[in-house]
């Protein structure tokens, strides 16, 4: 089995467009903004071992808000810069109640059966409540990145990091504590 970090798109990989206390996904590629350290802390955990996968909810494409293709386009850009493994999505909304929508663990229990990971060596890092209850609920150690919006704030978490390129190092700290 292998070790996985999940981490969320907006606001842990890219920056958030937040508006009045709420955030939002870029809304095209050229409002794309890869947030710094991200490209190190992705190298930097795939040379330790790590699948580095993005599970991202991107329902505005479910409310018809925003086109399949421009959300495409912009996971195209991201792949290009980050060296992901893997980039998973939801396009639902939360009315569909589907399995994958976050806080569900869908896109982690999904990525987790193709790729072979053990779920409980793995960690979530997001920077929303619903990125920690997905990752508790997929059995993941938790992370809290970022800033902190006008929203329900996150319960129960692993740990805190101001930044993904943070949060890898807790990571590997930890595996190195482990070992």
């Amino acid at each position: 089995m292998r070790r996985a970090v999940f981490v969320d798109r907006d606001g842990v990989i890219n920056r958030s467009v937040v508006r009045d206390g709420q955030p939002f996904p870029p809304a095209s590629r050229a409002e794309l903004e890869i947030l710094p350290g991200v490209v190190e802390a992705v190298e930097r955990l795939r040379s330790a071992g790590f699948l580095v996968i993005a599970v991202t909810n991107q329902p505005d494409v479910g409310r018809g808000r925003q086109r399949r293709e421009v959300v495409e386009g912009i996971h195209m850009e991201i792949r290009q810069a980050v060296a992901l493994d893997d980039l998973k999505v939801c396009f639902h909304s939360e009315e569909d109640g589907c399995a994958c929508r976050k806080p569900r663990p869908g896109l982690l229990l999904d990525a987790a059966r193709q790729w072979g990971v053990d779920l409980s060596a793995s960690f979530m890092i997001g920077d929303r409540w619903r990125d920690i209850e997905a990752g508790k609920a997929a059995g993941c150690r938790t992370i809290l990145v970022g800033e902190r919006y006008d929203e329900r704030h996150p319960e129960g978490f692993w740990a805190s990091a101001p930044s993904l390129l943070d949060a890898s190092a807790l990571i590997l700290a930890d595996l190195r504590q482990a070992s």
